[in-house]
C-alpha cells in the first residue's frame, strides 16, 4: 500500500508555523482548472448553429444543470447558482477522471478537497438562507419544533458536511485501494481494464452528480 500512503508534498515555514502541503493534490487540482478553462475557449471561440464538439458538449452540460437548478430553484435564483453547479460538477468529474491516466491522482481522493468542498458548499449554501429570509427567520428555523431542538438542528447541518465530503472521498479512494489491491493480486502482470471502467468512468461521474445535486439540494432547503 506504499502507493497509498508516498505523498509528494511540499514544505513551508511562515511566522514560526511548519506547513506541508500535498504538491500532488494541488498540482492535479491546477491541471484540472487549466483543462476546464482551455474547454471554456473552445467551446465558446466560434460559435455556431452548426456547432463544434467542444460547443456540443458545453451546450449539454449548460442544458442539463440549467434545467436541474432551475427546477430545485426559482428561475431568477436559477440565474445566481446555476454557474455555481455546473461548474462544480465539471471540475467534479475531470478530478474523479483524471485517475484513468497514467501517473496522474485523482484530487478527491484528498479529504482536503472533498472536505474543502464541502465547506464551501454549507456556507453558500446558509449565506442564501439568510440573504433569502433575513436572519431572524433564519435563525428561527433552528428552534423549530421546539426551542430545546437547536443543538440537534446544529449538529444536523454541520452533519451535512461531514456526510457529503467523507461520501465523495470514501469512494474515490476506496476504488484506488481496490484497483491497487487487484493489481499486487495479480503481480502487476495484468490490470483488469474494467477496473479503471468501473471506477475511474461510472462510479467517479455518479459521485460528481450526487455531490453536485446534494449541494443544489442544501441551497434549496435553505432558501425555502
Amino acid at each position: 500500500m506504499e502507493e497509498l500512503t508516498k505523498v509528494w508534498t511540499w514544505s513551508l515555514d511562515v511566522a514560526g508555523f511548519h506547513l506541508v502541503f500535498n504538491a500532488t493534490t494541488i498540482v492535479m487540482t491546477l491541471t484540472i482548472m487549466g483543462l476546464l478553462i482551455a474547454f471554456g475557449w473552445f467551446a465558446t471561440r466560434q460559435t455556431g448553429l452548426v456547432p463544434n464538439p467542444f460547443q456540443v458538449v458545453a451546450e449539454l452540460f449548460v442544458e442539463t444543470f440549467w434545467n436541474l437548478t432551475k427546477d430545485a430553484l426559482d428561475e431568477d435564483m436559477a440565474k445566481t447558482y446555476f454557474p455555481l453547479i455546473c461548474s462544480l460538477f465539471m471540475f467534479l468529474l475531470l478530478c474523479n477522471w483524471i485517475g484513468i491516466f497514467p501517473y496522474m491522482e485523482e484530487p478527491t481522493k484528498d479529504l482536503n478537497t472533498t472536505l474543502g468542498l464541502g465547506i464551501m458548499g454549507f456556507f453558500i449554501a446558509h449565506y442564501a438562507g439568510i440573504k433569502t429570509k433575513g436572519f431572524a427567520a433564519y435563525a428561527k428555523e433552528y428552534f423549530q419544533p421546539v426551542f430545546f431542538m437547536m443543538p440537534l438542528n446544529v449538529i444536523g447541518e454541520l452533519a451535512k458536511v461531514i456526510s457529503i465530503s467523507f461520501r465523495l472521498y470514501g469512494n474515490i479512494m476506496g476504488g484506488s485501494i481496490i484497483i491497487l489491491v487487484v493489481s499486487h493480486l495479480v503481480y502487476g502482470l495484468l490490470i483488469p481494464p474494467f477496473l479503471y471502467a468501473f471506477f475511474g468512468l461510472f462510479v467517479g461521474t455518479v459521485q460528481a452528480f450526487v455531490f453536485t445535486m446534494l449541494t443544489l439540494v442544501y441551497i434549496s432547503v435553505q432558501v425555502k
